[in-house]
């Protein structure tokens, strides 16, 4: 075996997640020493070599093929999976699909959330079909991996909830459908029932690892020359053929593995009294989808979560799926522009559905050193509301909360190479806020008989999980465990977003991002690349949510509300930017991240109609692009404008993004510093308090976008290695899977600088 698959082997079988990264980053470097370009859009007079992500580079040059999972010898020739993204205006992507049987290949599906193929192809046919002009990028099909009540007062929930006996009033998610895309959910759970203890909430459950690839087309794995890619017509039969090979409602065991449900609990769960602790979920009657894309060890493929992420688009309006859940993660070599979870991800949010993304664990490397530039895919796509671990340190005050060591740091450092061949680092400002992530609470998955044999592979492998909840003593169907890290933080921010949306249903997805970070508390000490806008403030986003017009939705996707509009809903006016949580009363962060690398803030923001609340608009950077989403047509038993058939990015026409009256805070933080504490490294608590003294600069004329490209200097930061103060920069260079590994199973720093490669303790958190 060559070094670089005995180097894979080795990441497959022990997941050390720290060494894999450090030596990824030293693969990575002597990949570009031998000449190697990343993976960067399709620019004009960008080499073919440009468009073709580098590990994917690195296994076609290897002398012999690395054992992965989307590389492999047949008959002497090397094939590789890959997902081939396109330029193309032909939604169907006909040429391209028949350049890729020409050459030997097969395409496994066409997708709806972004114009790409799933495909395989001989490795050496990979740089001829990148001289296509309708080939933006080609990435391998890498794999995908977990990122992983007290919940309710310290959030902040509780002040928009009350009980009463067997009896809640305020809000609890009612009519919201969550999707969430993990290892599974066990529905029969008792969390899981509505408030008669009968009623089952995952409404749906299906399961994309049963037809990945040649699953899909029913083919022997590797075999070339076949096309799968037909259209899925609503009401057609080969939909209604798809569906019923991915339906998966009736497994007794939907959970292998243990993460999607604990997930899911946190999110929604309802506790009950007959349970150790209360673990009742952010938005307990919400409605949840189970999109199964992780298998029972943890892992999965990024073709498989793109066709979730379709299925998720198609079913938005029938479902009412109005926010999706991705505590999973991708390393990814290339910029937000091209990588494909990042683009279909996007693209949810451009037919409104509210997207929550895992940061990813990887604050610290294996010799305990900070690092920043660490946040994976797709978080570091603009339109996803990307979110940091924080420690709530056992008590329910908020006061003495802080980032856990493990979270992943800012800014995001995909890249790509320009027109004039150099290379280019997005350098987006991330994460976009923290939420608890630290032990927190939720339901231990088992079988439909919830028996102690059939108990998931993180609790049966780590008792510590459910020790504290009695262990393998606890009530069937009842039970409970506790995970860290940012894809258990995740789901809190979705459950926050479904009680948003109970509030007022016609929030859009940025408008709740931008409500989501202005109500947030900042934490002491920590920087805007560490917590971003602050620690999630349940109260502060619900008031928002209530006072702005409820049409918003519907009026943005119409065309009909005109830049600086009334966003104020009538009667109503700005909430006091405090909240009072515990007997705690403090100040909202008040800061907005806008376009990647700018700063906002002020009551403007939320009394006038922004053109960045449109959900089909994203702005990062000098880049603004626009989606136009066409749905079919009515048909016998197909209902009109409810079935997403494309979703299509152009350059963003000449117009508004920010109105006049906004308040512009970048120029307040100076230039980045770590040493200085300033720029990107600005305490977000020190950002704040100017801003609430009247600090920034009110917007005079706001800012526009002309020809596709915003004309706005924003936040930056150097693009090598490492910044002259000595600050670590991921660079996310990864020769292997391009997994993030370990992401639900973190390290146990307690509370020291100093950490472990071993995961065995990484699962208890931090203290």
């Amino acid at each position: 075996m060559n070094p670089i698959s005995e180097f894979i082997v080795l990441i497959e079988r022990r997941r050390l997640s720290r060494i894999s990264r450090s030596l990824a980053r030293l693969f990575g470097s002597l990949a570009l020493l031998g000449g190697l370009l990343v993976a960067g859009p399709a620019h004009a007079g960008s080499s073919a070599s440009g468009k073709i992500a580098a590990d994917l580079q690195t296994v076609i040059a290897a002398p012999t093929t690395p054992k992965l999972s989307w590389a492999n010898d047949v008959k002497g020739l090397r094939y590789v999976k890959v997902l081939v993204i396109s330029n193309s205006n032909d939604p169907e992507l006909a040429k391209l699909r028949a350049d890729v049987i020409s050459r030997g290949g097969s395409v496994y599906m066409r997708y709806v959330s972004v114009s790409a193929l799933s495909a395989m192809l001989p490795a050496n046919q990979i740089n001829a079909l990148a001289q296509r002009a309708d080939v933006q990028s080609i990435s391998p099909n890498r794999l995908t991996a977990r990122t992983a009540s007290a919940l309710e007062a310290t959030t902040g929930t509780l002040t928009q909830r009350t009980y009463s006996g067997s009896s809640t009033s305020g809000l609890d998610g009612s009519g919201v459908g969550i999707a969430i895309l993990d290892s599974g959910i066990e529905k029969t759970h008792r969390n899981f029932l509505a408030a008669d203890g009968k009623t089952e909430r995952v409404r749906a459950a299906v399961d994309f690892q049963q037809v990945g690839d040649a699953k899909a087309v029913g083919v022997k794995d590797w075999s070339p020359g076949v096309d799968a890619s037909s259209s899925m017509v609503p009401g057609s039969k080969a939909l209604e053929s798809y569906e019923s090979k991915i339906k998966s409602i009736s497994n007794g065991r939907p959970d292998v593995y243990g993460h999607g449900t604990h997930v899911a609990s946190i999110a929604a769960g309802r506790g009950s009294s007959s349970q150790a602790v209360d673990a009742t979920g952010i938005a307990p009657n919400a409605d949840l989808y189970d999109v199964k894309v992780l298998d029972g060890n943890g892992f999965g493929q990024l073709s498989d979560v793109l066709a979730a992420i379709d299925w998720v688009i198609l079913h938005a309006r029938e479902y009412n799926i109005r926010v999706m859940n991705l505590s999973l993660t991708a390393d990814s070599t290339e910029t937000w522009q091209t990588d494909p979870l990042a683009r279909a991800a996007r693209s949810a949010v451009a037919a409104g559905i509210t997207v929550v993304a895992a940061g990813g664990n990887f604050g610290q490397d294996s010799q305990g050193q900070e690092q920043f530039g660490t946040i994976g895919s797709p978080g570091h796509d603009p339109s996803v509301i990307t979110v940091g671990s924080a420690n709530g340190h056992d008590t329910n005050l908020r006061g003495d909360d802080s980032v856990n060591f493990f979270s992943s740091r800012g800014p995001t450092r995909g890249s790509y190479v320009d027109a004039n061949g150099v290379r280019m680092i997005d350098n987006l400002l991330k994460p976009d806020l923290a939420a608890p992530g630290n032990r927190i609470v939720g339901a231990l998955a088992s079988d439909k008989g919830g028996g102690e044999k059939a108990w998931n592979y993180l609790a049966a492998t780590y008792n510590e999980l459910s020790r504290p909840f009695g262990g393998t003593g606890q009530e069937k169907k009842a039970t409970l465990m506790n995970l860290s890290g940012t894809s258990v933080a995740a789901p809190v921010v979705s459950g926050t977003i479904a009680l948003m949306l109970q509030a007022n249903p016609g929030l859009t997805p940025p408008l709740i991002k931008a409500m989501l970070q202005y109500a947030a508390q900042p934490m002491a000490g920590a920087n805007l690349l560490q917590q971003g806008a602050g620690l999630l403030n349940v109260d502060g986003a619900v008031k928002l949510a209530r006072a702005v017009r409820s049409d918003l939705n519907r009026v943005v996707e119409a065309g009909t509300i005109a830049s600086g509009g009334t966003l104020l809903a009538a009667g109503k006016a700005m909430p006091a930017a405090t909240s009072t949580i515990n007997g705690q009363t403090f100040n909202w962060g008040r800061v907005v991240y806008a376009g990647g690398n700018q700063l906002l803030s002020g009551d403007g923001l939320f009394t006038l109609y922004q053109p960045i609340y449109d959900h089909r608009l994203v702005w990062a950077g000098d880049v603004a692009r626009r989606a136009t989403v066409s749905y079919w047509p009515a048909s016998s038993g197909v209902a009109a404008n409810t079935f997403v058939k494309s979703v299509v990015w152009a350059p963003a026409s000449d117009q508004a993004l920010i109105t006049a009256g906004a308040v512009q805070a970048t120029d307040l933080v100076g230039t980045t510093s770590s040493l200085g504490r300033t720029g990107m490294f600005i305490p977000t608590a020190s950002l704040s308090g100017w801003l609430s003294s009247g600090s920034g600069l009110v917007l005079a004329e706001g800012l526009r976008v002309r020809n596709g490209l915003v004309l706005s200097e924003g936040l930056r930061v150097r693009n090598g290695l490492v910044l002259s103060e000595g600050v670590v920069l991921s660079e996310g260079l990864v020769l292997s899977e391009g997994l993030v590994l370990s992401e639900g199973l973190v390290l146990s720093e307690s509370g020291q600088p100093n950490v472990s490669s071993a995961n065995d303790a990484s699962l208890l958190g931090e203290r």
